[in-house]
């Protein structure tokens, strides 16, 4: 019976969870219990297809004190908790006496879980009950009545002569041997027999309009079991039979498996039968899995019994045999086993084996067969044959091997060639087969791919073999080699594979020839084309200096050679190229070397002849009217004999010069003379001489050119090195002879002489090689000579007599010769120095002294002074000092010096040259400097002029005064810059002036005159000036 319709007034049930700990607690509270609670009962719990239940037994006893709540808890000894005194609740009372809207606050509270069937209940019994007429005692709220009893409901009448009727959840009872009706007195008594479940209602008695009801609960008592199941042990396809019996017929009782509920429905393989009070499980076919611990649950207990199914022994004739067979080939197993009439069933890796078209399975007395036509991959594995009902197995191992193919028609391209371009990722898919799986080896020429490489791996899956590239690279090009192996066989194949990338950028391209605004450039193609054919080029140019590139062609250049043009002359300019093909276009090439578009100059002009001797001749030439942006290397000379037509060259290597001699000629030979000017664009057009030239020497008298610095006085210090050159003119070679003072040079003095010059050459100099030497060159009865005045100068010695002269206050009067020795220079001053007679510290009181005497003041009063002189000229001071013997004690205070008197004298004066200017000649394109000397006072203001015009701010000219000594320095002159220079000193006492004649020879060639824009008619003039200077000094030195 559901004790959850049963709920009220002595009834509660509740359920509680814990979130914690996650525990459903169901909780019956009987309220003031009785005699008929006393039973069997059951909680059951179902959640999803997971079931679980828990019985126990209540014994209610009478307590004469008191009556005391059950707590149910503790029969199911879930809880250790101490059972709580629960205090009687009427929930009929609360309900009828409640508002609706407080129903459900009072069923939760209460645990009352069927509130419905309750509420409907109360429905009939929620009116008022008003005092009966009918009824002198109305029936019990309710009854109890055990399962198979007899129960008595009894009413009393206030009017015995009212008409009764009873009802049975609103049906009228009709008297039957069931229900017996009987009257005592004014009672009337409803007795009910062999109480069922089913007489579990709601009863009501009508007495005219009134009605009166109560509630029956029929218990039901506990099934005991009279005879416990007994242990089975049998084998497979033998009868089981469980018998159990309990103690009354018509029991509902439950067969369980393991604890699981036996299914008995009608596809079950489980049969229950009951006769009476016994109870049979039957299992017709028993198998394996019947094998168990089997129980019966009744209200009144549980009997259990295990059951043990075993497989029957078998006798083996043939075992199954292993077999290998090739792919698409027949398999047939079979095996022998006894008795031949037992079936049995194919298994393959523990999955039965169902028979179809391909898969034949006959049994044919001992002999059990599998047939399959043509077998597959997957027919491999491990077969088994299971007789049934015995315990042994048949088993055999079935390989299936399928020799090894590589399938390269599923790539899909000509000739198994596979092309990708550089950089990007191959991933080659080849489907494989062959059973067993065949191994897989990539191969590379001679390299094996592996699968653990890092760009470049092999990878072998089921049904594919995988080669993947993860950046391809142009080495990556080449021909791959699959290798498959198995047990059936081996097969190879290759795979060429094709990286196509952008052309490696082309050489650095050729300029090879040049041109005044273009150029001819030449290239070779790159060494890789990428793996695709050159379908051209561009070029681009820059000039040197710029990073701008400018594209020259617009469409490809198929060719690999370009003539850029509209370049400007004399800019450096770059070239490079890109390579192209159908992958794209390749890095451009280094550049070019640097180039200038550059024209040849224009011919040289006025050639003539220079000179001519036996077997030399020179020539002189100015530069081409037209040079242009590329400058001027150089000359290349040649000349041909007359009458012929060879050129022999002159030079082999450029000359820059405008003259040059021919050497090695024959004697009174003619020959003609020609010369080309030469620059980077090439040689220019040749000047050739209108007239043959006579190859014969022409005497010319000598003439010694002395350099600027050798006309004055030559300088050097003893022990440096001098190094005297001084050149000269003359033909045929003069003879050459140097003197000293009329005597022969000395033989630690070193002379070398060539054709055009002289030079003097002294390792260390001594004092005793200052003096004039005189230099003479002879040409048969030409001679010309000229002075070089050396002074080797060295330290001066000390000065002489240095003495006190007098002492007066803080001050020392000194006096002193001039040394014996001056060092072969003039003495140019005096350094005193003191030292205190304590210390002999010596310090320097006057430097550059020009004087034999001083006045040293400013001593220390009370000290004793002795004193030092060093004398100086051009090289330095002298080695040592002279001292003076005695010693200067400054006088203490009390000494009285009378002061001698003196004249003052008139210092001022108005300038004088004491050295004048002298007339100099200079040599263009060298330094030259013009010096004189005034005395005046006070100072003069220096003025110089030239061609009585004043120099002002002119750059070329540097003026120097310094202690009377007045200097111009021209720097670099030009012959233009020769003339009459004049020094003018002015004070206030009046002025003075000097002049002297400056004249430039040499110098500046024509080209150069040219190169510093000098009009042609200026330059004409100053080269016919040059040559009639050089007559006329000629012809006086002839004539003297």
């Amino acid at each position: 019976m559901d004790l959850a319709s049963k709920t009220g007034k002595h009834l509660q049930l509740k359920e509680s969870f814990d979130r914690f700990t996650k525990i459903h607690t169901f909780e019956m509270h009987i309220i003031k219990a009785k005699e008929n609670y006393t039973g069997n009962y059951r909680c059951e719990v179902t959640y999803k297809d997971k079931f679980d239940s828990w019985s126990f037994d209540l014994e209610v006893k009478e307590i004469p004190e008191g009556s005391q709540s059950i707590d149910i808890r503790s029969a199911f000894k879930r809880r250790e908790h101490k059972p709580e005194e629960t205090p009687e609740v009427d929930v009929w009372e609360i309900l009828k006496n409640a508002r609706p809207d407080e129903y459900e606050k009072i069923a939760f509270t209460y645990g009352i879980t069927d509130l419905r069937g309750l509420l409907k209940r109360l429905k009939k019994t929620k009116k008022e009950e008003k005092k009966s007429e009918a009824f002198a005692k109305r029936l019990e709220p309710a009854y109890q009545a055990d399962k198979g009893g007899k129960i008595r409901l009894i009413v009393e009448l206030a009017d015995p002569t009212v008409e009764l009727k009873w009802y049975k959840n609103g049906q009228e009872i009709r008297p039957t041997p069931k229900y017996i009706f009987e009257h005592k007195g004014t009672q009337r008594i409803m007795v009910i027999n062999n109480c069922q479940m089913n007489d579990d209602a709601a009863y009501s008695v009508t007495a005219g309009d009134e009605k009166c009801t109560s509630e029956l609960f029929v218990k039901e008592l506990p099934v005991n079991i009279v005879k416990e199941l007994e242990p089975v042990k049998t084998t497979v396809n033998e009868r089981i039979e469980l018998e159990c019996e309990v103690s009354e017929e018509g029991a509902k009782i439950k067969w369980m498996k393991n604890g699981v509920e036996v299914p008995t429905g009608v596809r079950s393989r489980y049969r229950v039968k009951s006769e009476g009070t016994k109870h049979w499980l039957i299992i017709d076919d028993a198998s394996k899995d019947d094998t168990g611990t089997y129980s019966l649950m009744a209200t009144g207990g549980t009997s259990q019994a295990h059951v043990q199914v075993d497989l029957k022994p078998l006798k083996i004739l043939m075992d199954l045999q292993s077999a290998t067979v090739l792919l698409g080939q027949p398999l047939r197993l079979n095996c022998e086993i006894y008795p031949g009439n037992v079936p049995g069933r194919w298994y393959k890796n523990g999955q039965l084996i169902q028979p179809n078209d391909r898969i034949n399975i006959f049994h044919k007395t001992k002999n059990h067969n599998l047939d399959i036509e043509s077998a597959t991959i997957h027919d491999a594995g491990d077969y088994t044959f299971v007789p049934e009902g015995y315990t042994q197995t048949l088993s055999a191992k079935v390989h299936i091997i399928d020799p090894p193919k590589v399938h390269l028609e599923a790539l899909n391209v000509q000739d198994n060639t596979v092309t990708i371009v550089a950089g990007n990722k191959l991933r080659l898919e080849i489907p494989i087969s062959g059973e067993p799986a065949p191994r897989v080896v990539w191969m590379k020429g001679e390299r094996v791919i592996l699968d653990t490489g890092n760009r470049v791996r092999a990878e072998t899956f089921a049904d594919h073999t995988c080669l993947t590239i993860d950046v391809t690279e142009r080495e990556d090009t080449g021909n791959y080699k699959i290798v498959l192996q198995n047990e059936a066989g081996e097969d190879t194949a290759s795979v060429k594979v094709k990286v196509v990338d952008i052309p490696d950028p082309p050489e650095a391209p050729l300029v090879t020839e040049v041109g005044g605004d273009w150029c001819t450039m030449t290239w070779e193609p790159p060494r890789y084309d990428g793996g695709s054919p050159i379908l051209g080029y561009f070029i681009e140019r820059k000039k040197k200096q710029s990073s701008r590139w400018m594209r020259l062609n617009f469409d490809l250049c198929k060719e690999t050679t370009f003539e850029p043009k509209k370049m400007i002359e004399g800019v450096p300019y770059e070239v490079r190229i890109f390579a192209v093909n159908a992958i794209g276009v390749s890095k451009p090439s280094e550049p070019s070397k640097p180039f200038i578009p550059l024209a040849v100059t224009s011919e040289p002009t006025m050639l003539v002849v220079d000179d001519v001797t036996d077997n030399t001749v020179t020539m002189k030439w100015r530069p081409p009217d037209t040079i242009g942006a590329a400058g001027l290397d150089g000359y290349q000379i040649e000349y041909c004999i007359e009458g012929t037509d060879d050129w022999i060259v002159a030079n082999k290597e450029l000359t820059e010069k405008t003259r040059y001699t021919i050497t090695g000629l024959p004697v009174e030979a003619k020959i003609l003379v020609r010369v080309k000017a030469i620059n980077a664009a090439g040689a220019s057009p040749p000047r050739t001489t209108q007239h043959s030239i006579l190859v014969k020497e022409v005497i010319e008298p000598p003439k010694i050119r002395i350099p600027r610095h050798l006309k004055q006085t030559y300088i050097r210090k003893v022990g440096e090195v001098v190094n005297l050159v001084v050149p000269f003119v003359g033909k045929p070679r003069p003879k050459v002879t140097w003197l000293k003072e009329g005597q022969p040079v000395e033989q630690s003095i070193s002379i070398r002489n060539s054709d055009c010059d002289s030079i003097m050459f002294i390792r260390k100099a001594e004092r005793k090689h200052s003096g004039k030497y005189e230099l003479s060159v002879q040409v048969e009865n030409h001679i010309d000579t000229a002075m070089v005045d050396i002074q080797i100068v060295d330290l001066p010695g000390p000065p002489q007599a240095v003495k006190i002269e007098e002492v007066w206050g803080t001050n020392v009067a000194l006096d002193w010769s001039p040394p014996k020795d001056n060092g072969n220079a003039p003495i140019i001053g005096y350094t005193i120095q003191k030292a205190d007679k304590k210390t002999m510290e010596w310090y320097t009181c006057v430097e550059h002294y020009h004087r034999t005497c001083v006045t040293i003041s400013d001593l220390v009063v009370g000290n004793e002074y002795f004193f030092r002189i060093y004398s100086e000229n051009m090289v330095g001071l002298s080695e040592s000092a002279t001292a003076t013997k005695d010693s200067a004690l400054i006088v203490k205070e009390g000494l009285q010096l009378k002061n001698p008197e003196y004249n003052d004298r008139d210092f001022t004066e108005p300038p004088t040259f004491t050295q004048p200017l002298i007339n100099t000649f200079a040599i263009a394109g060298y330094n030259a400097t013009l010096n004189c000397s005034v005395r005046a006072n006070p100072r003069p203001k220096v003025i110089w002029m030239k061609n009585k015009i004043t120099i002002i701010d002119d750059p070329r000219y540097r003026m120097f005064s310094n202690q009377g000594v007045c200097t111009l320095e021209l720097r670099k002159p030009s012959p233009f810059d020769g003339g009459v220079y004049t020094c003018k000193a002015v004070n206030d006492l009046g002025e003075a002036q000097v002049d002297c004649k400056l004249e430039v020879k040499g110098g500046f060639t024509f080209f150069e005159l040219m190169k510093r824009g000098v009009p042609l008619h200026l330059i004409d003039k100053y080269m016919n000036e040059s040559k009639t200077s050089e007559k006329s000094e000629s012809e006086k030195k002839g004539s003297n």
